[in-house]
């Protein structure tokens, strides 16, 4: 099975795609369904800077064509940027600060970027020590056998969901190891604005696309994740 998506497919078909996509509850590495109660007015949305709007323009030259994130919707703080590194960490780390729904990548001299996230709710969690073992590009996502059957509806997934946009991992993934153990959980892409910063997914830690393929190539294979 394979996607072929349509270059004309309008952003709110994406979006739909994204929501139905959520329903599923897809093993430790997705959006869980949640009820989302409507307001009566719009939220005050802040001015965006032109440099950080390009941080997040569409990326029309990746295999699956990106599109704009529309971060208008998201709380300036969870903006990628550059930070001093707060962390204690050493040069080449990631680090989750699941208080402040932050990811930190260490740099020299003693600065960090900085991203927003999603993390998993409340029973999802996961926190500790490890290092990503390996890391792809549009990856593959294969729920776990004990997932399947407790979801039959993931059956067709069995094999593994083919890369694109409405991927469960999104257009990167890097993968958690502790020692020669898989975690099983990852840190991956998701288009969906609204869940950075936020307690949405079964468990990874969720970037959007634009920022997990920055981290993506920050990253080498082997760097330690502190997870807290």
């Amino acid at each position: 099975m394979s996607y072929v998506i349509d270059a004309t497919m309008s952003r709110r078909a994406l979006l739909a795609g994204l929501t139905s996509l959520g329903a599923l509850t897809l093993a430790g590495c997705s959006t869980t369904g949640t009820t989302r109660t409507p307001v009566a007015s719009e939220p005050v949305r802040p001015a965006i800077p032109a440099d950080v709007l390009a941080k997040y323009a569409a990326l029309p030259d990746e295999e699956y064509p990106v599109p704009a994130a529309d971060i208008s919707m998201l709380n300036p703080i969870y903006w990628r940027q550059e930070v001093d590194n707060i962390t204690g960490e050493k040069e080449g780390s990631v680090v989750v600060d699941t208080a402040n729904y932050f990811l930190y990548f260490t740099m020299p001299n003693g600065r960090a970027m900085r991203y927003g996230v999603g993390l998993g709710r409340a029973g999802f969690e996961w926190s500790g020590k490890g290092h990503i073992a390996y890391k792809r590009k549009w990856p593959v996502w294969t729920p776990p056998a004990e997932m399947i059957e407790r979801q039959p509806e993931l059956e067709m997934y069995r094999h593994g969901q083919p890369p694109g946009l409405l991927n469960a991992l999104g257009a990167r993934a890097l993968y958690i190891h502790q020692g020669n153990r898989d975690t099983l959980y990852r840190v991956h892409g998701t288009m969906d604005v609204v869940t950075i910063g936020k307690a949405v997914s079964s468990g990874c830690v969720r970037l959007l696309f634009q920022d997990i393929i920055d981290l993506h190539d920050r990253v080498p294979n082997g760097a330690p994740i502190i997870v807290i």
